[in-house]
């Protein structure tokens, strides 16, 4: 059985290792040239079972490199005011969970792939074939066929486009300034896990990004062979502003803080301007399970939901159930529809619960923006 996966995001990279260790013949194809060719984000969060689906995807070997390039969860967060006067804290519950800087485990997922996964090839379109196989074709006119081809190219799939046209992505009614400033000098910011500060109409979120050890120091020790990137320790901040950007430069952003604590106007002064910027907040519309066939999705390729909600560990928890079903494919456990069935219903019963979380979360912003 041949697999072909459309991205090299973490889900596409978590599924092809799952695959890989376990003998099924897998290519990931990826659009960007290289995988620094762009930016590819800042700290994700992880809870139990996302946390334990990565494990799963990372070989043994190296899990000891995944721990040491980790952040903790301190076990308060706090609100303040734009003066950094205290409003609240609250405690974490006892599944404190890990940070992960999404670049660096971006890398470490990449250990040891190779040969299957190539880069700088977009996909076109795909093509389901007579014999229930599907060809994909990129944009420079070659193609490759497969038993199975899995859509794991974001909230902008174009997989999804062709599977699901009906799905649309919309703006919502609030955009994101969103960076990244290195943490010395900034510490006493969040003295917890994260500190959210409320105007009436801007929302500035702080979350540590402290890794346990340096990346480069802890490869160098743990795992030669694997190549991370040099990170620092940061503070990843998001700005959450009414209505739609009319510039994606950050000064209008510093007009609207100015008279915010000094602190706060140097943090967001002293970002990282090469990985910080201003964007739409996106939505996708919810997906139902579809008629089967041998085409299917993971990630926010399959829920695209906006920032707040379950999105990571959504992409491991979809790369550990995929891969499952691939394996009893394999193995002629199961049909390859009647599998491929079986886990788009179980994803779309997570994503729900992930888009029902990431709801959730704008309520609760909206709420202390009101009480500002």
């Amino acid at each position: 059985m041949k697999v072909v996966i459309i991205g090299a995001g973490l889900g596409g990279l978590a599924l092809a290792q799952r695959l890989l260790d376990n003998g099924i013949d897998v290519q990931v194809y990826e659009r960007d040239s290289a995988i620094e060719a762009r930016f590819q984000g800042y700290r994700i969060g992880f809870g139990t079972e996302g946390l334990d689906a990565l494990y799963g995807a990372v070989r043994p070997r190296l899990h000891p490199l995944l721990e040491a390039v980790s952040g903790r969860v301190e076990r308060t967060g706090r609100a303040v005011d734009p003066q950094l006067n205290v409003l609240g804290e609250q405690e974490r519950d006892n599944d404190e969970g890990r940070m992960y800087d999404r670049n660096v485990l971006r890398h470490l997922l990449i250990a040891g792939l190779g040969e299957h996964l190539r880069f700088d090839l977009k996909l076109d379109r795909y093509e389901e074939l007579a014999d229930g196989r599907v060809r994909a074709h990129f944009a420079d006119g070659t193609a490759v066929d497969a038993d199975v081809l899995v859509g794991a190219d974001g909230a902008g799939s174009t997989v999804r486009r062709q599977l699901l046209p009906h799905i649309g992505i919309h703006d919502l009614p609030v955009y994101g300034a969103i960076g990244r400033t290195p943490i010395a000098g900034f510490e006493h910011l969040i003295p917890g896990w994260s500190t959210v500060v409320s105007a009436k109409d801007v929302q500035l979120m702080l979350g540590r990004m402290v890794f346990q050890r340096p990346p480069v120091e802890a490869a160098a020790e743990l795992a030669p062979d694997v190549t991370l990137p040099d990170t620092p320790s940061y503070i990843r901040w998001v700005l959450l502003l009414p209505g739609a950007p009319k510039t994606l430069d950050l000064q209008p952003v510093l007009d609207l803080i100015e008279d915010w604590h000094p602190d706060l106007n140097a943090l967001i002064a002293q970002a990282d301007t090469a990985n910080s910027g201003v964007s739409p907040i996106k939505e996708g519309d919810p997906i139902e399970p579809w008629p089967t066939r041998a085409v299917t999705l993971l990630g926010d390729a399959g829920h695209p939901a906006p920032p707040g909600g379950l999105g990571a560990n959504l992409a491991m928890i979809d790369a550990e159930l995929l891969a499952d079903k691939l394996i009893a494919i394999r193995d002629g456990q199961q049909q390859k529809l009647a599998a491929l069935a079986d886990y788009e219903r179980t994803m779309c019963e997570n994503a729900a619960a992930g888009r029902a979380a990431a709801a959730q979360a704008f309520q609760n912003f909206a709420k202390l923006r009101a009480e500002a």
